[in-house]
């Protein structure tokens, strides 16, 4: 419903352990459920202020968690789309990994990194990492190429960073922009991690 809130901080709070932020839009005061992460960078009223939403919808509330950068909202939604993943506990995982980071154990299978995230058990990590990795292999599986230039080579980490973005929900003309400029700072042997990180950082750009 809504895809980013821009408007102006007023104020933020701690509630239960949720880290709320008060974002202003038109008139309208927004309380918004956050990363401890982002919360830290709220210091100063009134300052101009942009976050990526997901509305949450539950059977007695509705409620609204933002991010800073897109790339955290759309793993926050690929992260709940697993049956036993909740509000909190994405939040968690995204408060002790980066994206990048959730990615690559995915990728590698490392379960046991997942579940250093407060509150996930062996059990579910390993759900996570089934099910996160069957998005992952439908986009593989599905495939169409993308059009990149020839300078960017096309190598296993390259494919694999291309996969992910897709199973994260970006178009595939914003990929292919991300991973050319990605690769002008990267080298194009790096691993996918690496490759992934920069990409993410200017697709939040």
């Amino acid at each position: 419903m809504y895809d980013y809130i821009k408007g102006f901080f007023t104020y933020k709070n701690i509630c239960s352990n949720a880290y709320n932020l008060t974002i202003e839009a038109n008139g309208i005061g927004y309380s918004i459920e956050v990363l401890e992460r982002d919360f830290d960078l709220f210091t100063e009223e009134n300052r101009e202020a942009k976050l990526f939403t997901v509305l949450i919808h539950k059977e007695d509330r509705m409620s609204l968690c933002g991010f800073l950068k897109r790339e955290d909202r759309d793993m926050f939604s690929v992260l709940t789309s697993v049956s036993g993943v909740g509000t909190k506990m994405a939040l968690a995982l995204l408060n002790t990994y980066n994206v990048a980071e959730l990615i690559n154990f995915v990728i590698d299978e490392d379960y046991k990194s997942i579940m250093c995230a407060k509150g996930v058990g062996q059990k579910l990590a390993q759900k996570i990492i089934i099910e996160l990795k069957g998005k992952i292999n439908f986009y593989k599986d599905s495939y169409v190429d993308l059009k990149v230039s020839n300078k960017v080579a096309q190598n296993e980490n390259i494919e694999d960073a291309k996969m992910v973005l897709m199973s994260l929900g970006y178009e595939k003309n914003e990929i292919s922009s991300a991973l050319e400029k990605a690769l002008k700072s990267v080298d194009a042997n790096s691993e996918t991690e690496e490759i992934l990180r920069k990409s993410l950082q200017i697709l939040s750009i």
